[in-house]
Formats: C-alpha cells, sequence, structure tokens
C-alpha cells in the first residue's frame, strides 16, 4: 500500500517523511548538529529559543528520540508546584508512597503490621534521568510563573553540575532572562537561538511531501503556500494536508495543484483554529464604561473604531510577523478613506499599549501579541494565519 496524505503531512507530530534540516545562519551548522553538540557537553542548560510553531520540540524529538525525552510545559508550573515531584512524576517514577510490613509478635498468633512512607530524594531522581539517559525539555518555559521560572533555573544549575541533562524551550523576547540572565549560569550556558524558517525551506516540505504522493506541483505554487504558512513549517504541513483532503474529496483524477484550490484550502485549514474568542476580544478593546469610541470610514464606506482598525491593519498583505510601528500606522491609513479623519500616533500607541494589557490579562491562548520597544510583535503564526482567512474573513 502506498503512503497516505496523513503519512506524509503531520502538523501535530514527528514529520517523518517531510522533515527538512536547516542551517543557522550565525554559524553554517545544521540545528541537528548543533543540539546534539549542547548535550554532550556535561555540566551546561541548553537554551533553546525560537518563535512559536517553529519545530523546536520536533528538532528535539529528532536529536535526542522519543525514548530519551522527558517533556514538561511551563503550564504545568504554578506557584506551589514541587518541581521534582513533576520531574519525577513525568519519568514514571512514584516520588511519595507508602510500603507495609508485616511481623508477627513471637509466641502469639497476632501479627502487626507497620507502614512507612518513602520519599524520593533530588538525588535519586537525577541518577534515575542519568542511568537511563534521559533529557528533561521545559517546553513553553514562559508560561511558567515568573517567580516560578527563577526557582526552577535554580533548582537546575544545581542539578546540571551533577549531570542532569536539560533543555529549556522558549520564545524569543520573552521570559527567557530567568535563564539566560542567571548570573550563576552564565558560563554554563549552550545558547540556540532559532531563526524563523525561510521561504525556501518551507516550500521543501511541499515539494519533498507532493513528491511523495505522486502529486505534482510547481515552485510558484509551492513558494505561494510557503509565504502564507508564516515561516511555520507546522502550519506549512497543515495547509498541504488539507490541499490532499481537497484532491481527495474532489475525486479527480487530477494529480496537480493547480491555483484555485489554495485559498479554499486556506480556509478550510483555520476550521479547527480556536481564535475566534481572541479576534473578538481585539475588536472589542477595553471597556469604555458606557462611552462611545469615535469611529473612522474605510474605503469601503464601513465605521471602524481603533482596535478594528488595529485587527484590520495586522491581517493586511504581505502577511509579516513583526510591524514597526510606521508600518501598522501606514497599513492603518492605508485602510481609511481619503475624506475620514485619522487617529493620531499618540492615540495609535496607546491603543496598542490597552491591547497588550487586555490579552496578557486572560488565558494563554490571547497572548498572541507583544507591543515592545515601537514594534508589533504577533507572537503566534497560526493566529495571523487565522486573522487573513478564517472567521473574519468570511
Amino acid at each position: 500500500m502506498g503512503l497516505r496524505a496523513e503519512d506524509v503531512f503531520r502538523p501535530g507530530a514527528f514529520p517523518e517523511y517531510t522533515y527538512i534540516s536547516r542551517k543557522s545562519a550565525i554559524s553554517d551548522l545544521p540545528y541537528e548538529f548543533r543540539l546534539m553538540q549542547a548535550i554532550k557537553v556535561s555540566g551546561f542548560l541548553t537554551s533553546l529559543v525560537g518563535p512559536s510553531k517553529m519545530g523546536k520540540t520536533i528538532l528535539c524529538e529528532k536529536v535526542i528520540g522519543f525514548e530519551h525525552i522527558v517533556e514538561i510545559s511551563g503550564a504545568d508550573f504554578d506557584e506551589d508546584t514541587d518541581f521534582w515531584k513533576l520531574v519525577s512524576a513525568k519519568a514514571g517514577l512514584a516520588y511519595e508512597g507508602q510500603f507495609a510490613s508485616e511481623k508477627q509478635i513471637p509466641s502469639t498468633s497476632d501479627k502487626y503490621t507497620k507502614k512507612e512512607t518513602f520519599s524520593l530524594t533530588k538525588d535519586k531522581i537525577i541518577e534515575y534521568y542519568k542511568e537511563n539517559d534521559l533529557v528533561l525539555v521545559i517546553d513553553d518555559f514562559h508560561y511558567a510563573p515568573e517567580g516560578k521560572r527563577m526557582q526552577i533555573a535554580q533548582q537546575l544549575k544545581d542539578a546540571i553540575r551533577r549531570g542532569f541533562k536539560a533543555i529549556v524551550v522558549s520564545l524569543p523576547h520573552r521570559a527567557d532572562e530567568a535563564i539566560r540572565q542567571n548570573a550563576d549560569l552564565s558560563g554554563r550556558l549552550s545558547l540556540i537561538n532559532m531563526e524563523p524558517w525561510e521561504v525556501d525551506d518551507l516550500k521543501e516540505i511541499a515539494k519533498l511531501g507532493f513528491g511523495k504522493l505522486n502529486i505534482s506541483i510547481e515552485d510558484s505554487i509551492a513558494a505561494q503556500i510557503a509565504v502564507e504558512s508564516l515561516s511555520s513549517p507546522q502550519l506549512m504541513q497543515y495547509i498541504c494536508l488539507n490541499i490532499c483532503t481537497m484532491l481527495e474529496m474532489s475525486g479527480e483524477e487530477s494529480r496537480q495543484i493547480r491555483q484555485e484550490i489554495l485559498e479554499t484550502a486556506y480556509h478550510y485549514t483555520t476550521a479547527n483554529f480556536e481564535y475566534g474568542d481572541v479576534v473578538s476580544l481585539m475588536q472589542k478593546g477595553p471597556n469604555t464604561r458606557g462611552k462611545s469610541r469615535n469611529t473612522f470610514r474605510t474605503v469601503n464606506g464601513e465605521e471602524h473604531d481603533i482596535y478594528e482598525l488595529i485587527v484590520k491593519s495586522i491581517a493586511e498583505n504581505p502577511p509579516i510577523m513583526k510591524l514597526k510601528f510606521e508600518d501598522v500606522k501606514e497599513r492603518i491609513y492605508r485602510l481609511l478613506a481619503d475624506d475620514s479623519k485619522k487617529p493620531s500616533p499618540q492615540m495609535l500607541r496607546e491603543s496598542l499599549a490597552k491591547l497588550k494589557e487586555l490579552l496578557y490579562g486572560r488565558e494563554d491562548i490571547f497572548k498572541v501579541l507583544d507591543w515592545k520597544e515601537g514594534s508589533l510583535y504577533i507572537l503566534d503564526p497560526l493566529f495571523l494565519f487565522y486573522l487573513r482567512w478564517g472567521g473574519a474573513h468570511q
């Protein structure tokens, strides 16, 4: 039996047939080599930083192997979580327990049972990890509470000195200060910055995958899908898988991907993305306590307030994950009718700051953007893709 589309394109799992190795622009060494090298250095903690949905976890799986990874998410921690208790539980070790011993009382038929409790020590857990060649991978480290991140860094500092192996994975310009700026860890860190994927690397996923399925794709079409994938291999896998599903459902014998189906494939891809509430919250903006907001008239005659304009401007072409303030302003002004009043730069800056504050007061799925030092960062490529092709567009 030949390969099926779902074997080839795997957005949520290790892509056995469409794994693409990339080189780091800085060192010109493959990321796999750099991670392997980092893990081999005893007494060092590895800090792997890169944008969301970029394949950081997939890289760890490729280099270390599933059976040797113990994965924890920063979201697993709250202020009271016992670090070593969690680390042992995730490796399948009982951290605490009881055992009973029964004894016969001499020259009687009575027995008594003594219950004793045990608790694993940190040393035993470290030993277990070393004996079994396990590597702790703390994914989404930025989701752990701020105070907890410092504590985790302290625990890791002590553990790596004893040969414990750990990788901390986080987003750029967010929350890895606890690791990278920790004086105690200076000189004991292997730093790997994963750069966003280039269009040419993403194109390879489509060309390799469709080739395995005997479906032909022109270079220009692969490039268009790559641009929409916003430097995310996961999103690229998703779109390619949906294109296959559409080809299957159409029942056509055609083994070629045509331009016409791309937009429909993009729409279909957003069907399972849960960003509807995020977009609604952003469009509503902060509570105005009964006061109505100023609206501005767009080129197509609609009236929108500043928050609706910001959301619209982010979705404009070309799709970009980092916009300077001038870009945002330019995009908003382009949306407005010539005779409409324009929001002032001051108003726009304040609204961006309020929008960030509004999103950061909510659950993690809402933390899709960051407004920092005069730039607007879109942190989640799947969110931007949804904004361009999902509910808001239909």
